[in-house]
């Protein structure tokens, strides 16, 4: 009888298997237990370890649970100890073949590696994702001048997209931590068992060709007591190195809102700003003040895996919680889902960047660089003199494009005096003295690699653009990886199955 109701059942699994599969099952701990499940009884069918008169009978049972498992409100175990009841009923005791030279300790840290291995790349394309969209806006703003700013104060002018493609720069470091953490993470440790493995001779090999992972845990003591406490700090590393770029980032149009003209806000409406209660010109960004809070509670879920994961012995689980882990990698998803709405919703005028570059003297280095390129003046006379220069317009409210070249003759002559160095009349003429305070010209006149110059501006467009269709390709070929090896234990699992 319990034969005939097994059978039955994995008829049922049989019938629905295509459909299951299209659907895309989640793919949660009750999931690659299955999907251990199914490659242990293949594989040790195969190689003698299961005997293949019983083998169709469990693999009917194991289907009929699988099956039961993805319907909807369905119980989903996701322990060993939880799971195997099930199994037995469907199956019979003998199902617990299955269970030869395992352990739920390696299969637990399967499942832990699998689930953020998939937790892992689902970051990676939110992450793509938010960098591509800063990219295009870096693109589109090649050319449009801005202030930069040191120490909170406006500094130099810059091109707004070489600003954006440093922070690009940044998060093209995050992708590549990603993908060195997967690295890691993408090895199985399946058939260790408990501390140093089996004597049962596992193919562990095969069974992570199965399961889709690209290497092997090497030492079974590491693969269930040491590394499965590990990866999730790493992972913490990782996504607070995000969340602080993106913090930066807010912090950097959040200073422009406190301005009475700022040059960058965002679009009003649609969720970006709301309208104060109290005072009706005022447009709060709630947008930003989201997403910052986001981020810290991005950092603060990454810091909990750390706190967890201290002073306990190997072994434990208090850092291990598939929960826990995964939360944290969805939470930096939607922060960076926010920013990336940021991104689309930011609203920049050229013209006020450029007022504002005039009216705070941002390009006075300029004059003193260009003393001592072109005319081989100490660095630190120019300097003064543009100092004394800045500090006279100040205290005459005098803007760069209307300071008088006479004074400035004049000032460069008391510089000298007071340095006690010798020397003519100012060396450069008024035009070059203009040229050098004008923002664009000093922007498209740079010469240093990695500038805003117009050349390198392409050339670091390309190859962000590159590296961003790098990381498209690695999501693309590790997901393809791990379908194409579950579909091939689909189909071996499938010609298990009774007829």
């Amino acid at each position: 009888m319990r034969t005939l109701r097994a059978g039955l059942m994995a008829g049922l699994f049989i019938a629905g298997f295509g459909t299951a599969q299209a659907q895309a099952p989640r793919q949660d701990e009750f999931f690659w237990l299955g999907e251990i499940n199914k490659a242990t009884a293949v594989i040790n069918t195969e190689e003698g370890l299961l005997d293949r008169a019983v083998a169709p009978r469990i693999a009917g049972g194991l289907a009929a649970v699988l099956k039961a498992g993805a319907a909807p409100g369905a119980r989903r175990p996701s322990t060993v100890i939880t799971f195997e009841p099930l199994l037995i009923e469907a199956a019979g005791v003998e199902a617990t073949l299955l269970h030869a030279g395992r352990s739920s300790q390696d299969m637990h840290a399967t499942y832990r590696a699998a689930i953020l291995r998939d937790d892992l790349l689902q970051l990676a394309d939110a992450l793509r994702r938010t960098t591509a969209t800063m990219l295009r806006l870096a693109g589109q703003h090649a050319g449009t001048i801005v202030p930069n700013y040191t120490n909170g104060v406006a500094a130099q002018p810059n091109s707004y997209g070489h600003y954006l493609l440093g922070h690009i720069a940044g998060l093209t470091r995050d992708a590549d931590r990603i993908r060195e953490a997967y690295a890691r993470v993408d090895r199985s440790p399946m058939g260790t068992t408990v501390l140093n493995g089996t004597g049962w001779p596992l193919n562990r090999a095969r069974m992570a060709g199965y399961l889709g992972f690209g290497a092997l845990v090497d030492n079974a003591y590491d693969a269930s007591q040491i590394a499965s406490a590990e990866m999730p700090v790493e992972a913490g590393a990782i996504v607070t190195g995000i969340a602080l770029h993106a913090g930066s980032f807010i912090e950097d149009v959040m200073t422009q809102y406190a301005q009475s003209r700022p040059w960058i806000l965002l679009q009003e409406g649609g969720g970006n700003t709301y309208v104060s209660s109290a005072m009706p010109q005022k447009r709060n960004p709630g947008l930003l003040n989201d997403t910052r809070s986001q981020a810290s509670t991005v950092i603060s879920l990454a810091m909990g895996r750390v706190m967890q994961a201290h002073n306990i012995p190997p072994g434990m689980a208090d850092a291990k919680s598939v929960r826990d882990n995964s939360t944290m990698i969805a939470a930096t998803v939607r922060l960076l889902q926010q920013w990336d709405r940021i991104l689309g919703a930011l609203v920049i005028s050229p013209e006020r960047a450029l007022e504002e570059l005039n009216s705070d003297w941002t390009a006075s280095q300029e004059l003193a660089d260009l003393l001592m390129r072109e005319h081989r003046l100490p660095f630190r006379v120019g300097h003064h003199f543009a100092s004394e220069i800045v500090d006279f317009a100040k205290a005459h409210d005098i803007r760069p494009s209307d300071f008088p070249y006479a004074e400035a003759q004049r000032i460069y002559a008391e510089t000298l005096r007071e340095i006690k160095v010798e020397g003519g009349p100012l060396p450069i003429t008024e035009a070059a003295f203009r040229q050098a305070l004008d923002p664009a010209a000093i922007v498209a006149a740079r010469a240093t690699s990695g500038g805003p110059q117009p050349a390198e501006m392409t050339r670091m467009l390309a190859a962000a653009g590159t590296a961003l269709s790098d990381q498209e390709k690695w999501i693309a070929g590790r997901r393809g990886h791990i379908a194409a090896s579950l579909a091939r234990l689909d189909a071996d699992f499938a010609a298990l199955l009774p007829r």
